[in-house]
């Protein structure tokens, strides 16, 4: 598409237009493939739009056609001739009908030609970007809310990587905070005599904790044996540590579990207990600076109402630290390994937005110049409401997993009762994965979502399980075709689901910019459902395999063949595999 897009620019340079030329896809496909708004042009030519539409597609339609006296001097190349079809005036608009068999050939040439590597681009110049997800919390388990922060990690990684970046997928774990203290302490007082479940350890600590904070909560004198208990965590002192060893141990080893089913790939994972100490540090450099200032009782802060950011509390009048303490040392840290970064994304719920606003800003005071983006999503609720993991009432990242699988299996299954029990958990297995993160993937961060596993494995509509169901009837088609690799006749692709598909195809690397440009991976999973069901449209309205003509045949199995490869590429980008069969 940027290939006829440069070739229309030229076009419309010829008609004198000075103004800036941009394009749009017009809203129906029958009035044309790509639009140009005339308006900025009849502002400098004082002229009305409608007027100035009518005057450019005339002029170039004569053009087209070389009837008009200034096509004799100055005629338009047969290249344009071998693209356009007509040219055509809708209100302000000139929109412009691209030949079938033209674009055909630009678009499924390229995506032949580059393969895997269809659509991506090198506008990031290998610029390094980190990208911080999920900074899950030891001692807890994985819920949806992380699930929901993975998925938007791993895409957006893949989406800044095809924009010719150098992501670095980074996480930070907290493991030395309030709720630590919590579990421990629980743990110490109700359960010190019991064997922690084999293979079920991590889910024991969420119980524990899920339980301590239900007893504080109605027996607040016992709130200062945890104040205690987070003293001695925080000096290292040898009555609590081999305790807080092995719980974090059995923490780390589940999340291990759920990130290798997930794709996770941390270049590098920090750890608050490493960076806290580091952060105090800081906090006394900004107090040397005055950027930082003695407060009320003692306390640290760095007033930012100037900035509308209210006061940032860096340090309590007590001594010990709080999130922005840690946040700055992990700053340090991050500064130490990682040079020359251009950016750094911070993923998270849309409740921490103000607080990493302010996060930003102390950073930028202390001297730091790269750029800072936080990306907040919206939670994952049940039905009835807001999940807490205090009150023990999260849905659980293996419950979700569990339930989607059930759900996968029980549907393969009854599909091909002829399958080993091998494929049948294998298939069911990746379709499981694709109907969660695609349904995690298709709205956009900032909203809240409500996950319902029926929807999200059904086979029909705007779900996973449906775009790899078009791969599938692709394999099906290459199979008994011979896999595609004949020459095309792409002057024999003219019908309009034909075309569609083409332009449709042509628009992926567009749609790979939009989702950078955004920090929004939904982009991509929207682009794979109206791929996908374009195909369909396609599929249904034009034989394949039973046409006589094999040329067309041909054609129209090279088509597909392209098809799937972009379906491939733009699922890899949401880390989505596909099956064979289905």
């Amino acid at each position: 598409m940027e290939i006829i897009k440069a070739k229309l620019t030229q076009l419309l340079r010829k008609t004198n237009i000075k103004g800036d030329i941009n394009f749009s896809v017009p809203p129906k496909a029958d009035i044309g493939d790509l639009a140009f708004a005339c308006f900025e042009e009849a502002k400098l030519l004082n002229q009305g739009s409608v007027l100035v539409a009518q005057n450019i597609a005339s002029r170039i339609n004569d053009d087209l056609q070389g009837e008009s006296p200034l096509a004799k001097k100055d005629p338009v190349s047969a290249d344009i001739k071998e693209i356009i079809d007509k040219c055509q005036a809708v209100g302000s608009y000139l929109n412009f009908f691209i030949k079938p068999g033209y674009i055909a050939k630009v678009v499924i040439t390229k995506i032949k030609k580059d393969g895997k590597k269809y659509g991506i681009n090198k506008n990031g110049k290998n610029q390094k970007v980190l990208l911080e997800y999920p900074s899950n919390n030891t001692h807890k388990e994985l819920h949806v809310g992380h699930l929901r922060n993975i998925c938007i990690g791993n895409a957006l990684t893949k989406v800044f990587t095809a924009n010719g970046y150098k992501a670095v997928p980074i996480n930070y774990v907290n493991d030395f905070g309030a709720h630590v203290a919590k579990c421990l302490w629980g743990l110490k007082k109700f359960h010190s005599k019991e064997t922690s479940p084999k293979g079920g350890e991590q889910k024991w600590l969420g119980d524990i904790y899920a339980e301590a904070s239900q007893y504080l909560a109605e027996h607040l004198d016992s709130k200062k044996e945890v104040e205690e208990l987070q003293k001695k965590l925080e000096a290292g002192d040898k009555s609590i540590q081999p305790l807080f060893l092995t719980t974090r141990k059995w923490s780390l080893d589940g999340f291990k579990k759920a990130f290798d089913e997930l794709k996770v790939e941390h270049a590098k994972v920090f750890f608050e207990k490493d960076v806290k100490s580091a952060g105090q540090k800081m906090v006394d450099q900004l107090l040397k600076k005055k950027i930082a200032q003695v407060g009320e009782g003692g306390a640290i802060i760095v007033d930012l109402k100037q900035f509308n950011l209210d006061i940032g509390l860096l340090r309590k009048s007590s001594g010990t630290g709080l999130y922005l303490t840690s946040d700055l040392g992990l700053a340090v840290a991050k500064n130490k390994i990682f040079t020359k970064v251009s950016e750094s994304v911070h993923i998270t719920g849309t409740e921490q937005n103000f607080y990493f606003k302010q996060l930003f800003k102390i950073l930028e005071l202390a001297g730091y110049k790269y750029k800072m983006t936080h990306i907040g999503y919206g939670l994952v609720n049940r039905p009835e409401g807001k999940m807490s993991s205090r009150l023990g009432n999260v849905i659980l990242y293996d419950e979700i997993r569990n339930e989607v699988y059930e759900q996968v299996f029980q549907e393969t299954a009854l599909r091909h009762p002829d399958w080993p029990k091998e494929k049948l958990i294998a298939t069911a297995e990746k379709i499981s994965f694709a109907a969660i993160k695609f349904d995690f993937l298709k709205h956009e961060a900032a909203k809240i979502m409500i996950f319902d596993a029926k929807s999200a494995t059904s086979f029909d509509g705007f779900t996973g399980p449906y775009i790899l169901y078009a791969a599938a009837r692709i394999n099906s088609i290459l199979r008994k075709a011979g896999k595609g690799k004949g020459k095309i006749d792409y002057s024999l692709l003219t019908q309009p689901a034909e075309k569609q598909t083409v332009i449709l195809l042509g628009q992926f690397g567009e749609a790979i910019k939009k989702a950078y440009a955004n920090y929004n991976p939904s982009v991509m999973a929207k682009y794979a459902f109206d791929l996908a069901q374009q195909y369909n449209d396609f599929y249904n309205q034009c034989s394949i395999l039973k046409v006589e003509n094999e040329a067309l045949q041909q054609a129209r199995v090279g088509l597909s063949a392209v098809v799937k490869q972009t379906l491939e590429n733009c699922l890899d980008l949401l880390t989505i595999d596909t099956v064979e069969e289905m």
